[in-house]
């Protein structure tokens, strides 16, 4: 089987997994090196990533990677999120043709929801 799955490098794996975890997503598998929590494997949906321990806070405006999820409703995990996450943008309509929200992870990476606008 060919299959392609990003892999963030995050400073907490197992803080970063609870984070996905609370706001939807699946933990499907952890590894622990007897002291702390060092990779996680996230889904949401079909889709899924990795996380391993060694990346490095940032307050960067924006990080190196994005998550980019598609979504049935925008709106709705805006309602159900925005007292919850730090927002990016609420929902708008992209130029692109697709309804998208952006909010941050707990270390600051972008997660963009979104859905095709009906033609």
């Amino acid at each position: 089987m060919n299959q392609l799955r990003a892999m963030i490098h995050v400073p907490d794996v197992a803080a970063t997994a609870a984070w996905y975890a609370s706001i939807g997503f699946t933990v499907d598998r952890t590894f622990s090196d007897g002291e702390e929590t060092t990779w996680a494997s996230v889904s949401f949906g079909d889709g899924s990533f990795m996380l391993n321990a060694g990346g490095r806070p940032s307050d960067a405006h924006r990080r190196e990677v994005d998550l980019y999820v598609t979504v049935e409703d925008v709106d709705a995990v805006y309602a159900r999120l925005r007292d919850r996450v730090e927002i990016v943008e609420p929902p708008y309509d992209a130029f692109h043709g697709m309804r998208e929200l952006i909010i941050r992870d707990c270390n600051r990476f972008w997660i963009t929801f979104g859905r095709p606008l009906a033609r």
